[in-house]
């Protein structure tokens, strides 16, 4: 990946957290910290090491796992009503 310029760097920065300030973000992020509380009293904070809370599917997975709809990637996801354009 290139370098980002200064003013580049500073136009994602500004974009990035508009998004995380979203309302809906905002929600999974308050959902995932009170999940990840509960699991670090249930199982101990090392059982954490590594994972993040999946909302979609309701459950706590590795990194790697939680990434791209399930190994599917996004292209596909949330498109069901739209025609595929070529």
């Amino acid at each position: 990946m290139p370098a980002k310029s200064k003013k580049a760097k500073a136009a994602k920065a500004k974009r990035d957290l508009a998004f995380a300030k979203t309302p809906a973000r905002r929600k999974k992020k308050a959902e995932n910290q009170r999940k990840r509380r509960a699991a670090a009293k249930m199982h101990g904070k090392s059982w954490l090491k590594g994972k993040d809370y999946d909302h979609k599917d309701g459950k706590f997975k590795s990194v790697k796992a939680n990434r791209g709809n399930d190994g599917q990637g996004t292209r596909k996801e949330g498109k069901k009503k739209t025609k595929k354009r070529r």
